[in-house]
């Protein structure tokens, strides 16, 4: 009998380690390529500077959601560049992130609108569910690589931070 009841003991406690390792399982996520539009009006053609801090900008934030623990970040498979909620329709972009294996998709889009100041718009989307998780808006001021990486870090921390808020993961 002592044997027995230290059998289910033993699997009790397996089962529980069990569901709580899948419960902290990383969700998947596939962060898009971002837009970007320069309205600023300043004389300096800065295209090309531009999509390279966009490029960079998407990736640090790919980067720190994957070094967290909180997501998998998974790649999506598009096929033009960029990968991104303006180059495609919404229903192109679910089916991308669909087949990428993804549960959420993250996108959207930065703006210059003058020398000092930027602003953009970041989506998280329920992709099993077709629904909006998160719309933030966000600024930043000036247009080197400390603001862009910031502004990068500020995305990044809001997700992990969420993520971790809603344990266990769903």
């Amino acid at each position: 009998m002592r044997k027995a009841c230290q059998c289910v003991a033993l699997i009790l406690a397996l089962s529980t380690v069990a569901m709580r390792a899948d419960a902290l399982e990383p969700i998947s996520i596939t962060v898009l390529d971002f837009d970007y539009s320069d309205s600023s009006g300043e004389p300096q053609d800065q295209k090309a500077i531009h999509e390279a801090r966009l490029g960079e900008f998407a990736e640090r934030i790919r980067a720190a959601l994957a070094g967290s623990g909180a997501y998998r970040v998974v790649a999506a498979a598009c096929p033009a560049t960029p990968c991104s909620a303006k180059a495609f329709a919404p229903e192109e972009l679910f089916v991308i992130a669909r087949r990428a294996g993804a549960k959420l998709m993250l996108f959207g889009g930065l703006h210059k609108m003058s020398t000092l100041v930027q602003w953009g718009r970041v989506e998280l989307i329920d992709v099993d569910e077709n629904r909006l998780l998160d719309d933030r808006h966000l600024t930043f001021r000036g247009d080197d690589e400390q603001a862009w990486r910031r502004a990068a870090d500020y995305v990044s921390q809001k997700l992990i931070k969420q993520a971790e808020a809603k344990e266990p993961r769903q």
